[in-house]
């Protein structure tokens, strides 16, 4: 995701190169994050271009304000604290009908990782959170000490992908039956007991996988982006780029199939003789194979090695 001014922008020249920036044009970052990304597509814009930054992250919002007032800017920018699923009624307020381009950069980002209090980290001890938006009443900890074993198993082993999910939904059912599970240790410490030794020596932190999918149900991201997705297809003009980047197999596999239907041009069962549905392409994809950051940047940034970027070209 975008980063704050402590980090670097994951596949930010890629980015600015697919979006084809126009000086005067109108460009929606709707994952503000610090404002990494949004900073330098607003740099490209002259007095009659806009930025519009969306995150449902307040501390997100005062950060990239911080950073964008830093900057010696041409264009208007407009940050605004909301859902970037709420796009429509976002550009709506801003009487905004059509933008040339949006930039979605999904996942957790570098400070909300970096913020130990806000407990998205296995790493560091911290309440059980991971809420992005503070005004939202779910939090981890809710979802850990009330979802039922069969809720936690689900999401854990869908959006975890974690082939020990059956045991750590157990696990945590049997730890917070003696008492609640308050803090980010407090899990780690269930699901490392979870998982058999060897399998912990193996492969990524024995927490990652479930860490990941309690944020990704507590933030309900990926429904999220599916919504928001053929919103902003909907709100490009002619020729405008929507990018995305992803940092999970789940959100990349939703962004590639959303893609693939919005490219469609007929629907109809192939035993009609003529096309009844009149459906037309919405987009022409740009990359056919998503792209990667290179060898450099990951030096730089070994956060960027599962990003991925998949850009669409409105009709």
């Amino acid at each position: 995701m975008c980063v704050d001014r402590h980090h670097e922008s994951v596949l930010l020249s890629e980015c600015l190169e697919y979006l084809n920036i126009t000086p005067s044009g109108v460009y929606v970052d709707g994952t503000l994050g610090g404002g990494g990304h949004t900073g330098e597509i607003a740099k490209r814009l002259n007095q009659e271009g806009m930025v519009i930054g969306i995150d449902r992250d307040d501390t997100a919002i005062r950060e990239a304000r911080k950073h964008l007032d830093q900057l010696e800017l041409n264009c208007r920018y407009e940050l605004v604290h909301d859902e970037f699923a709420n796009l429509h009624e976002v550009l709506n307020s801003l009487s905004v009908q059509l933008v040339e381009g949006v930039l979605l950069d999904l996942g957790v980002s570098s400070f909300q990782l970096d913020e130990g209090e806000r407990g998205f980290s296995y790493m560091q001890d911290a309440p059980l959170d991971m809420r992005m938006d503070q005004r939202q009443l779910m939090t981890a900890k809710d979802l850990v000490n009330e979802y039922s074993e069969e809720d936690l198993h689900r999401i854990i082993k869908e959006y975890g992908e974690e082939k020990w999910a059956k045991r750590i939904a157990s696990f945590i059912v049997q730890k917070r039956s003696k008492k609640s599970i308050e803090d980010s240790f407090e899990l780690v410490e269930v699901i490392k007991n979870a998982i058999p030794a060897k399998a912990r020596r193996e492969g990524p932190h024995p927490a990652k996988r479930t860490f990941q999918a309690i944020r990704m149900e507590v933030n309900q991201e990926l429904q999220q982006i599916e919504k928001t997705l053929e919103v902003a297809v909907n709100h490009l003009k002619p020729g405008g780029r929507l990018c995305v980047i992803s940092f999970h197999s789940l959100e990349d596999r939703l962004v590639k199939n959303s893609f693939k239907e919005f490219q469609k041009d007929c629907v109809c069962p192939s035993e009609f003789p003529e096309c009844r549905c009149q459906q037309q392409s919405l987009i022409k994809i740009i990359t056919r194979k998503p792209v990667v950051p290179k060898e450099n940047e990951l030096e730089r940034n070994p956060r960027a090695r599962s990003a991925k970027l998949r850009v669409a070209e409105r009709l």
